[in-house]
């Protein structure tokens, strides 16, 4: 057997066994998130849930409970996570391998600063400049300003690195420290201005949660993360190229501009919408892109859908690590993936200087 053809098989394999056992690791997570947690819910009970939900079999009255735990806190709770770190690992994925950066991770081009920064701003200012918008949104006014600011905050960075129609890799990594250096300034100034109350509703979302998961959210979310994760697994092909560098890319045949906008776009809208309804959740869109390379390679045809799975099994079992630690209180989603990544992160820098 030739060695070309032995380097191939490998590969090979890896594309056959990544999406299977991404969706595998995905739904052991999300079966756990289920079942697991401060109010336990039995097999039995999740089953007789769901044939009463389909209509096949009345739900027996020992069941109520699970079947009461399950529809209103834990099934739209365990959907929410699984789509928002699908979207956070995907964008991470993405952006590393626009910037070639192995430090890259979404919140570089200040979708999250924007978002935070509207979202102080629609808690500090609602009873003033957002009060007739707060009357007539409700509930949604929030994530609408997240949503709104990390859009806002991801353009004004595209447009501040962007000279002459180029998109300089160095240019848009500098615009984007300053985007963020500059919603953060702004939102200290907003935190400065607010009340006890309202700090503590700052904090809250500036930490991360998905206590507020509910039905009617997971239609927006699923079109808002679910298909810009789905179209930036199909910029694989591009991306790979893009490792070569941008003149190699170009010479195959990649608009270079066009991908770098398109996958900016994208990663933009999944991390904004995902975070408008979680708050800030860290470190996912990081480290997970690096576990699939440790796992897989660096081929984002395997990269992309891997980190989108493992992303989404990352932040349900995160969350259930935070409803659980501390029940019956609740630990913030983003602190426990900080306190999962941060230490994975410090290793993996460890064992490469090691290496080199």
């Amino acid at each position: 057997m030739s060695v070309a053809l032995t380097a191939v098989l490998p590969r090979a394999r890896a594309r056959v066994a990544v999406l299977p056992l991404g969706v595998a690791l995905l739904a052991a997570a999300m079966l756990a998130g289920v079942l697991l947690g401060p109010a336990h819910v039995s097999a039995a009970g999740l089953w007789a849930s769901i044939l009463d939900a389909l209509g096949i079999a009345p739900l027996p009255a020992e069941h109520v409970r699970d079947a009461a735990v399950l529809g209103v806190v834990r099934a739209p709770r365990v959907l929410m996570a699984a789509l928002v770190g699908a979207g956070l690992g995907a964008a991470g994925a993405a952006m590393q391998g626009l910037f070639r950066n192995p430090l890259a991770d979404p919140g570089l081009i200040g979708v999250s600063g924007g978002a935070a920064l509207a979202a102080v701003g629609a808690i500090v200012l609602s009873g003033s400049l957002f009060g007739a918008a707060a009357g007539v949104m409700g509930l949604w006014l929030l994530p609408a300003a997240a949503f709104v600011g990390g859009l806002g905050a991801t353009a004004l960075m595209a447009r501040l690195g962007t000279v002459q129609g180029v998109a300089g890799v160095a240019t848009l990594l500098l615009a984007g420290v300053a985007v963020n250096a500059l919603a953060g300034a702004l939102t200290g100034l907003l935190v400065f201005m607010a009340d006890d109350r309202q700090v503590r509703d700052i904090t809250f979302w500036t930490l991360g949660s998905l206590a507020g998961s509910r039905w009617a959210q997971l239609p927006v979310v699923a079109v808002l993360v679910g298909l810009p994760t789905l179209a930036l697994c199909a910029l694989a092909r591009p991306l790979n190229a893009l490792l070569l560098g941008e003149a190699e890319a170009f010479h195959l045949g990649i608009r270079v501009e066009v991908v770098k906008r398109v996958a900016l776009v994208l990663a933009a809208v999944a991390v904004a919408s995902g975070v408008a309804f979680t708050g800030l959740i860290g470190f996912v869109g990081l480290v997970v892109p690096h576990l699939v390379r440790l796992g897989f390679g660096a081929d984002h045809r395997l990269v992309m859908p891997g980190a989108a799975l493992l992303g989404g099994t990352l932040l349900v079992l995160a969350d259930l690590l935070a409803r659980s630690l501390a029940a019956p209180a609740e630990l913030p989603v983003g602190v426990v993936t900080a306190l999962l990544g941060a230490p994975f992160f410090l290793w993996l820098l460890r064992s490469r200087a090691g290496a080199a």
